[in-house]
């Protein structure tokens, strides 16, 4: 299970960073990634007694799994599986970015360690020195 700090959960978290993030698609995911979250992001930050927004520390993650993926059941295996991989690679990310994985209808017959090698090639692909571009 991810920490509740290390989730996103609000819609207007999922839309910053699937609108601005970078994007790699894999057989059986897409992966969106913002490294940088916006100060305005989750609606409405903690505030310190000096009124600036307090973000939270460290990556966040968070999961689109759709109604093509499966029924309640896949769907549900599906997002458990994904969240233990995004587990075990979250420390990748910089301590700034939120990470979207949304789930393709392939993800309900791949089994994790095929999750966790495309979680990782496609993180790869978004971490690697090309992108920047």
């Amino acid at each position: 299970m991810l920490p509740a700090q290390a989730r996103l959960r609000r819609r207007p978290e999922f839309t910053a960073v699937v609108r601005s993030g970078r994007r790699a698609g894999r057989p059986t995911m897409v992966l969106h990634l913002l490294p940088e979250r916006p100060a305005h992001a989750g609606g409405h930050p903690a505030r310190s007694e000096n009124a600036r927004p307090v973000l939270p520390s460290g990556a966040r993650a968070g999961f689109v799994v759709g109604r093509s993926v499966g029924n309640s059941v896949v769907r549900h295996r599906v997002t458990r599986r994904l969240r233990a991989v995004v587990r075990a690679e979250l420390d990748r990310l910089p301590a700034t970015a939120d990470l979207v994985v949304r789930a393709r209808p392939e993800a309900a017959s791949a089994g994790s360690a095929e999750l966790h090698r495309d979680l990782s090639r496609g993180l790869d692909r978004l971490l690697g020195p090309r992108a920047d571009r």
